[in-house]
């Protein structure tokens, strides 16, 4: 089964309607075509791509063929190329610019060639499959949190000789080959420096390249920040998403006394669940339905999805709320958009090994061990970290793990109902960075580019290099 979530979006007006275009210093080799995003609207662009190693420390490594699409400046003086890293890790850039933020990708265009990549192992630049296991989460029997990493860490260990018989050399699939990646990007593209340009996995993977190349780089904006050794998230900081999340709904016009206490609905129902878990009859697209055993570790996978922002965590309230009164038909409506039954434990390469190298230490995983024991999202939140087990060699190490110091000029977007990425986390990621802005930005959540058309102009002060002088941006909570 797969959980999912995405953001809503504002329509925003894009200042990309000046008098020239931009040409590149030398020739890329680029495919001339006309982009046209989800919504219809089109842009001129260009196709281009790079080789790269798989894995830069094998001689013997294969080549890997990454694409991008570049959207040419409007300025008659362009600053750098901005490279879009998009999160994940297994993202597609280019899929984003087809997507809501099309408009903020036109307006970027303003300073620079606007650069939609897919890194590594991603949509345009993928050429593996995912793996699908012998393994088998019943849809319709118990299996207990236990039983379940077992099979995961089986089923990863099958992928992992999967991949190797088929010459994926997974040791390739890391943060410091994607910041490394960037870099031969820049120079593909003739340019001296570059802007990042990141959310997410975006902005971990932005820290990583500050540390390897932050003299190539001119300036930087990131949202949701993931620091470098914030893969793996903090389950108490999950908790206390949870008391900000409560205020918010306290000062919202819901007036439903169910939601007086979040915490408490949360733990009663999974209390519930734990003790009989329900048999949910979920429609299926042929009009037949299909029986799915609910269990308290469901509704917390659940949870880890939909609190990235504040819409999909309404939703997620009003499932709990029902299920506390026993109705099960909310949650079979979700079940139906994203369960596949019978599916086989899977796994993405890119997305899978790439959180695995940046990875623990000892002493963070036990304390996220122990945090999980009273968490509302139990371990649920990330991957287990007992898969990094299945092949330790992965982990990349504290050093790559420790925070970066830098004087690029970086502009940091924070909502303060991301479930995913902690305010408290995000100010520990760039603590080491000496030129950095920060706004908060009041009710929103982890996908927030869109959530107000003050992210815009916020983002284009700061690339004109303007002083920005707003520290918070605060936007609607949404009904219910």
């Amino acid at each position: 089964m797969k959980y999912a979530a995405s953001a809503l979006a504002l329509c925003l007006i894009s200042a990309c309607a000046t008098t020239s275009i931009a040409e590149p210093k030398i020739d890329l080799n680029e495919t001339s075509i006309t982009f046209e995003a989800r919504s219809g609207d089109t842009s001129e662009g260009f196709e281009g791509s790079f080789q790269v190693p798989e894995n830069r420390a094998n001689p013997n490594s294969r080549t890997l063929t990454l694409k991008y699409v570049r959207f040419p400046s409007t300025s008659e003086n362009p600053r750098p190329p901005i490279i879009y890293l998009s999160g994940g890790p297994g993202g597609s850039g280019i899929g984003t610019a087809k997507g809501e933020r099309f408009a903020l990708f036109m307006a970027m265009r303003e300073f620079g060639d606007v650069i939609a990549f897919d890194q590594r192992g991603t949509a345009a630049s993928n050429d593996m499959e995912v793996c699908e296991s012998s393994q088998f989460d019943s849809d319709t029997e118990f299996v207990s949190d236990r039983t379940l990493i077992d099979m995961q860490k089986l089923a990863l260990a099958e992928c992992y000789a999967k991949w190797d018989a088929e010459g994926i050399d997974i040791r390739g699939y890391n943060t410091v080959e994607n910041a490394a990646d960037l870099d031969a990007l820049r120079a593909h593209l003739g340019a001296e420096k570059v802007s990042l340009w990141g959310i997410s996995y975006g902005s971990h993977l932005t820290f990583a390249a500050l540390k390897a190349m932050d003299d190539r780089i001119d300036r930087v904006v990131i949202a949701s920040g993931e620091g470098l050794d914030q893969t793996i998230k903090q389950f108490a900081r999950t908790d206390a998403y949870f008391g900000r999340l409560q205020a918010a709904v306290d000062a919202s016009s819901n007036d439903n006394p169910v939601f007086d206490d979040i915490a408490g609905l949360i733990r009663r129902v999974n209390a519930k669940l734990d003790a009989e878990p329900m048999m949910v009859s979920v429609p299926q697209k042929d009009g037949s339905t299909a029986p799915f055993l609910l269990q308290r570790r469901d509704m917390q996978h659940f949870s880890s999805g939909m609190i990235s922002d504040p819409q999909w965590a309404v939703m997620l309230l009003e499932i709990y709320a029902a299920l506390d009164t026993g109705d099960t038909e909310p949650v079979a409506g979700l079940l139906q958009r994203w369960m596949s039954p019978g599916a086989p434990i899977s796994f993405r390469p890119m997305s899978i090994a790439t959180d695995i190298a940046s990875g623990t230490g000892p002493e963070r995983r036990a304390l996220l061990l122990k945090q999980a024991e009273t968490s509302l999202v139990g371990r649920y939140l990330n991957h287990e970290v007992e898969l990094e087990d299945v092949k330790p060699e992965l982990n990349l190490g504290p050093d790559f793990r420790k925070a970066p110091v830098s004087d690029v000029p970086v502009l940091l977007l924070s909502g303060t109902l991301d479930g995913r990425t902690y305010i408290e986390s995000q100010r520990e990621a760039v603590v080491g960075l000496k030129n950095v802005h920060i706004v908060t930005v009041e009710n929103a959540g982890h996908n927030l580019f869109m959530s107000s058309p003050e992210v815009t102009t916020t983002i284009q002060t700061f690339m004109r290099g303007e002083p920005v002088e707003t520290n918070k941006i605060t936007i609607e909570f949404p009904d219910f």
